[in-house]
């Protein structure tokens, strides 16, 4: 059997409640058969002992990397950061919140394992997983922004702001990320969209996974105001 290396890259900031079952339970989480991991954790200049526990952890699991941003510096920079320490053949974005379950990655990676895709976008919206009913508007602004993007990108997808994507080592090398915020999520999307490997678009494809959104009391960081930039992302980063 080929054996495949897979880097997982985890932006952490001020998580310190959840950042420890959240590493735990992905460490415990047994990758696909054939597929050799490590974790990549950037901790992105957090205040609230976050670093800390993250150090312990690294302490006990051997195929964790935590890298330090000295001053808060966004999702989109702790990628960059993330990636530029990233070993594997193929990547994969998980969040550190418990938001999103580990237990689904072997499904997202199915896809790349087999050959078939070359980009793989989590959806929280395409059923048959379990889902936290939360916010009515959130869902609405998702749903637009969603639409919008498709329809300057003529990609199908129903849900650009997922967290969960995994990605061939090449294919996100290939990109540029400008975003330092939330808005690497449409950047990504706008910009994958627009790529092609040997003369020919991306293959992606889209895969269902669960979710457990929190509240704004759970530490929630996303705001109307992440809303309005992603907005602006996807018509920059698909025109200009």
């Amino acid at each position: 059997m080929t054996v495949k290396t897979l880097t997982i890259i985890i932006p952490v900031y001020n998580e310190a409640p959840m950042v420890g079952e959240a590493i735990v339970r992905l460490h415990q989480t047994a990758p696909p058969e054939g597929v050799v991991r490590d974790i990549v954790v950037v901790d992105d200049g957090s205040t609230d002992g976050t670093g800390g526990i993250l150090l312990s952890l690294a302490e006990t699991i051997p195929n964790l990397r935590v890298i330090k941003h000295p001053k808060n510096m966004g999702k989109g920079a702790a990628l960059r950061t993330g990636l530029e320490h990233a070993k594997g053949e193929m990547i994969l974005i998980h969040d550190a919140d418990l938001e999103y379950d580990p237990r689904d990655h072997a499904q997202v990676l199915k896809p790349l394992l087999e050959g078939m895709a070359d980009v793989v976008i989590g959806s929280r919206f395409r059923g048959g997983t379990a889902h936290r009913v939360l916010y009515y508007w959130h869902s609405v602004a998702n749903t637009m922004l969603t639409q919008l993007s498709n329809m300057l990108t003529n990609l199908n997808l129903s849900d650009i702001e997922c967290c969960t994507k995994a990605f061939r080592r090449e294919v996100i090398e290939a990109i540029t990320i400008e975003e330092t915020g939330f808005g690497v999520e449409p950047e990504l999307v706008a910009k994958l969209s627009q790529l092609e490997i040997d003369g020919a678009p991306l293959r992606i494809f889209e895969v269902p996974v669960s979710y457990s959104g929190r509240t704004y009391a759970q530490g929630k960081k996303i705001t109307w105001k992440d809303g309005f930039r992603a907005l602006w992302c996807i018509v920059r980063y698909r025109f200009f």
